[in-house]
């Protein structure tokens, strides 16, 4: 086990080095208002204590992700530790932190406003929708996903659809309620539940000595499926996800102070890491191998395998809880993502939310466009949820790049892993079925020469931005004046 030990250890080391190197760079104002005063409106914002933002925050961000994600990236092997280490520390890490902090000095500002204010007027339009394409995905398969292994525990006696309708049921509530009043009491509740399965599952592995794999570059997928980029699609959440991008601002509207950050944003992508190490380890360690993983996998899908692995491991009782705090993941997730859809239009048709029939207004189009997605394969959702998911984050990384390029600060954090996943994302849908179903060597070709592209563009307009001296932050000198 020395590789997966190792990895965990990687994971916490790089919350207390690189993760304090990026808030340096950042440079935090303690002093400076947050919009959970500024904008108070107890609706969306209102300040909520650290321990509830984190817990809230951990649960925004990991859906089925960083489980069902390691869980299919294990197929490739222990290839797949190495990505969640680095891709967690400096990409998805630092992708969260930029997004929660630069959405604190800009009124708690979704990714759509800071594209339009960073990247230009004409990516308001285009992050806009992608955003909403993508919470609108992540809410239909965080849908299916915790009333399919409902379904599963219950042995079928309750019928899937009404399963799923309790759980649109709650999602509307929780979309249109206050923050604090579902959200803000509930997750502490759901946020024990998924740390203890976690763990549960992460001690079972040692208990029974699993025979978790040393670390290998070689890829064990058994039907060759390609290492590259597949294995950065396949695991998003756990090590990089733009879905996250999506779901800071509702915290960044509840923050306290900016120096409480680092835990919330940053601290928490590290929490959802180590959660993707040990499904990816119990994944690869429980059926003989990469085949018997396969077949399980044919059989049932991720869901299967978690409650093969849990009950594995942890007995029926055990098991049977460690399958509700898998179940709780998706629920949190889908919830906050129609939450933030909501946010997002709202934001963008300049409409008041502080009325309950304005929420209204906004929230039913869009669980209707659900409900029809739910019918359609899973499988097919999945595909377009990563491409438009990572296509999000590279988003997300260059307006975080365009941000400390004019601040005249370490830009390369961002722009580095930004620009990596760039060529990934290109290369992705050139190469895939569900986009151009070009040939490997032609899309790898592609990929190279539009992100080279696309990077010039990014400097042209960082160097006009920054003579420019576009405004990096909300003034806030004058709130308490104002408030008076």
């Amino acid at each position: 086990m020395i590789t997966f030990f190792s990895c965990i250890i990687l994971l916490i080391i790089g919350y207390f080095t690189y993760g304090k190197y990026v808030e340096k760079v950042f440079g935090v104002k303690g002093a400076r208002a947050t919009p959970a005063f500024t904008h108070k409106d107890n609706v969306d914002y209102l300040p909520m204590s650290t321990p509830k933002n984190s817990l809230i925050q951990l649960l925004n961000i990991a859906g089925t992700g960083p489980i069902f994600g390691p869980i299919l990236g294990a197929l490739y092997g222990p290839v797949a530790f190495v990505w969640i280490v680095i891709g967690c520390i400096f990409a998805g890490a630092v992708h969260d932190y930029l997004t929660g902090m630069i959405s604190i000095r800009n009124r708690g500002a979704h990714l759509p406003e800071l594209a339009s204010k960073f990247l230009g007027k004409v990516m308001k339009h285009v992050v806009n929708a992608f955003a909403i394409l993508l919470l609108l995905l992540v809410g239909t398969v965080f849908v299916s996903t915790p009333a399919s292994l409902l379904h599963l525990l219950m042995d079928g006696k309750v019928a899937l659809g009404i399963i799923v309708g309790f759980i649109f049921l709650y999602y509307i509530l929780a979309t249109l309620l206050p923050v604090d009043k579902i959200i803000g009491r509930l997750y502490p509740y759901f946020g024990a539940l998924l740390i203890i399965s976690a763990l549960g599952v992460g001690i079972g592995l040692l208990v029974t000595g699993a025979p978790i794999p040393e670390l290998s570059f070689q890829n064990f997928h058994p039907d060759n499926a390609p290492l590259l980029p597949l294995l950065f699609f396949t695991i998003s959440c756990g090590a990089l996800s733009g879905f996250h991008a999506t779901q800071t601002p509702i915290i960044s509207r509840t923050t306290q102070n900016e120096t409480q950050g680092r835990k919330i944003f940053y601290g928490m992508m590290i929490s959802e890491g180590i959660i993707a190490m040990i499904w990816a380890a119990a994944a690869m360690s429980l059926f003989n191998g990469y085949g018997g993983l396969n077949e399980m996998l044919a059989a049932g899908g991720p869901g299967a395998v978690v409650s093969e692995v849990s009950t594995t491991l942890l007995g029926a009782i055990g098991g049977t809880l460690a399958v509700l705090g898998v179940v709780v993941l998706p629920i949190t997730s889908g919830d906050t993502a129609f939450r933030s859809a909501r946010m997002i239009i709202a934001d963008y048709i300049k409409f008041p939310q502080v009325k309950f029939s304005s929420r209204l207004w906004i929230a039913v189009p869009l669980f209707a466009i659900s409900m029809v997605l739910t019918q359609v394969d899973f499988n097919v959702l999945w595909r377009y949820f990563n491409w438009a998911n990572q296509s999000t984050a590279v988003i997300a990384l260059f307006v975080g790049a365009m941000y400390l390029y004019i601040a005249k600060k370490n830009y390369f954090i961002a722009l580095i892993p930004g620009s990596f996943m760039l060529v990934m994302v290109i290369t992705y849908i050139l190469n895939a079925q569900i986009g151009f179903g070009l040939s490997m060597t032609t899309s790898w070709i592609g990929g190279a020469i539009g992100a080279i592209v696309l990077i010039t563009i990014f400097f042209i307009a960082a160097r006009k931005a920054r003579a420019n001296k576009i405004p990096l932050e909300e003034d806030v000198s004058n709130w308490n004046n104002s408030v008076a």
